[in-house]
């Protein structure tokens, strides 16, 4: 069944990594956040919101629309003034109009089928001459094969049936372009990137990790047997035993006010 975002279970499967120091210097050539205000929509467990601290926003704003998600977003982050949470959607953040200078909606899109609502939300928020940055799989993204360090693909070598779930919810690249013009925004570039996820020293740690389903929605899909099934035949293809170096695709938009 997919993955209940509500349910306490669940309140850390997005919490227990850090974004990589390639996706912060990737960020930082592309918007200035130093003194800036900044709003993490779809936040989850705070990963990206800590993040954007990192690259030097002054005060950081994670709005999800999952209660549970938020509490574990405020254990990972820890207590700060520089943090805010909301609960709110992509498309009624509760955020006031022109309130901050940057909109991070990572891993978001694919959650919603109102691409120009979620935008029209974000630009609202912005102030003029703001940043939306969203970063999201396309449906070229998602077909790329397996391998040693593209782990996702097997999931859909291993299960095709689960492709069709992830191709129905995934925008591809025009659509995602196209709302955001009729959404008011300009500037637009768009840009493919390889996001290191973690770094496993053995296959039995990316095992384990597939086993929590830690940060993987898709996964969700699948019965306990169905993922036993999975991590026999990604451990027929992985060669060698020593660490594995997990990336994702990813397309990012960088749009402004």
């Amino acid at each position: 069944m997919p993955m209940d975002f509500h349910d306490p279970r669940n309140q850390t499967s997005y919490t227990t990594r850090v974004a990589d120091a390639s996706w912060l210097e990737l960020i930082s050539k592309q918007v200035e956040l130093k003194g800036k205000r900044a709003a993490d929509i779809g936040c989850g467990g705070g990963i990206y919101t800590k993040a954007l601290l990192a690259l030097g926003a002054e005060h950081v704003i994670g709005v999800d629309f999952s209660a549970e998600m938020l509490r574990g977003a405020k254990q990972n982050v820890g207590e700060t003034h520089e943090v805010e949470w909301i609960q709110g959607t992509a498309t009624e953040s509760t955020l006031p109009s022109e309130h901050v200078d940057v909109v991070l909606e990572r891993a978001l899109i694919h959650h919603l089928n109102d691409l120009p609502a979620c935008f029209r939300e974000a630009r609202r928020m912005l102030k003029t001459g703001g940043t939306l940055i969203v970063q999201d799989r396309t449906p070229e993204d998602s077909v790329l094969p397996g391998s040693d360090t593209h782990i996702r693909g097997y999931i859909f070598e291993k299960f095709p049936r689960l492709m069709e779930t992830e191709m129905s919810r995934r925008h591809d690249s025009a659509k995602v372009t196209e709302a955001l013009r009729e959404s008011g925004f300009r500037d637009i570039r768009e840009l493919k990137w390889w996001e290191p996820r973690a770094v496993h020293p053995d296959p039995e740690a990316l095992f384990e990790d597939l086993r929590r389903r830690t940060g993987r929605s898709i996964l969700h899909e699948l019965s306990d047997a169905e993922l036993e099934e999975l991590i026999t035949y990604i451990d027929g293809k992985i060669k060698g035993s020593g660490p594995i170096v997990e990336k994702d695709p990813w397309t990012l938009w960088f749009a402004k006010v």
